[in-house]
C-alpha cells in the first residue's frame, strides 16, 4: 500500500511514522508513507495558503490553488489515483469497518486541514471523502490522519507480525468488545485471574471469552450492542 499526506505541518508527522509498528511496516516494504507540505506550492511571497471567508465569519480558509497544486504533484508519484480523503469534523465517522474498507486500498491520499476548514471546491474537484475521527473539533487534520494510518496498516498482512492479533481485538468480532485480559501474577493486590484462564481448558476459556465481550460492550457501548441487534434482526 502506498499513503499520501498533504499537510501543512509535515514535522507532525516524523515521530509517529518512524516508530513501532508503523515503522517496521515501512521498513518491511508492507506500506510506503509519504508527506508533502501544502505550502510548498503557495504562489506568492508569502507562502500564503488560507484567506478570509466570501460572506463573513470569524477564522481563515485554506485556499484551492495551493491544494489543488499539491494533489497534483502527489497524484503523479504513483502510476493510479487511489482514495483521496479529506479529514474533517463534518466527514462520516470513522471506524473499524472504513479501516478495513480502506486496507484494501492500494493507495490512500489524506489531505489534512487547519484553520476554519477547506474551501468547498477543494472536496469537490479532487472528488475527495470526508471522513471524521469523531464528534469534536482539533486544530488540524494531522492526527486523524495518522489515527486512520495506524488502524489501516495494522490489518495489513504482516504488520502485526501475529495475524490473530487483530482478529481477537474490539471491534473485530460482529461489533463486540475484546474481552479482559490478564498476565502474571496470578494474584495482584488481592485481585485475582479468573480461574478459567488458568485451567488449560481453551473451550471453556472461548465460551467465558465470548462472554465477557458481549457483557462489556452491554454494559460500555450499548449503542454497539443495540445496532449488533438490529442488524441481526434484519
Amino acid at each position: 500500500m502506498r499513503i499520501d499526506i498533504l499537510t501543512l505541518f509535515p514535522e507532525m508527522f516524523e515521530s509517529p511514522l518512524n516508530t513501532s509498528i508503523l515503522k517496521r511496516a515501512q521498513e518491511q516494504g508492507i506500506v510506503a508513507v509519504t508527506v508533502t507540505n501544502i505550502r510548498d506550492f503557495a504562489t506568492d511571497k508569502y507562502r500564503k495558503v488560507d484567506d478570509k471567508p466570501y460572506g463573513g465569519g470569524p477564522g481563515m480558509v485554506m485556499m484551492p490553488g495551493p491544494v489543488f497544486d499539491c494533489f497534483a504533484h502527489v497524484e503523479k508519484l504513483a502510476p493510479h489515483r487511489g482514495r483521496v480523503i479529506l479529514l474533517t469534523p463534518q466527514g462520516q465517522r470513522f471506524g473499524q469497518a472504513k479501516a478495513r474498507e480502506l486496507a484494501g486500498q492500494s493507495r490512500l491520499i489524506l489531505i489534512a486541514g487547519r484553520y476554519e476548514g477547506f474551501d468547498e471546491r477543494i472536496r469537490i474537484g479532487l472528488g475527495a471523502e470526508p471522513i471524521s475521527i469523531g464528534d469534536y473539533v482539533l486544530n488540524g487534520g494531522e492526527l486523524p490522519a495518522l489515527v486512520i494510518i495506524e488502524a489501516v496498516v495494522r490489518l495489513l498482512p504482516g504488520a502485526l507480525g501475529d495475524e490473530e492479533s487483530a482478529k481477537e481485538e474490539s471491534f473485530s468480532d460482529g461489533g463486540l468488545l475484546e474481552y479482559p485480559q490478564y498476565t502474571r501474577p496470578e494474584v495482584f493486590r488481592g485481585m485475582k485471574v479468573p480461574e478459567v484462564l488458568l485451567s488449560g481448558d481453551h473451550g471453556r476459556i472461548a465460551q467465558w471469552r465470548r462472554a465477557q465481550a458481549v457483557e462489556r460492550t452491554k454494559n460500555w457501548r450499548p449503542d454497539l450492542f443495540e445496532a449488533r441487534d438490529h442488524e441481526r434482526e434484519n
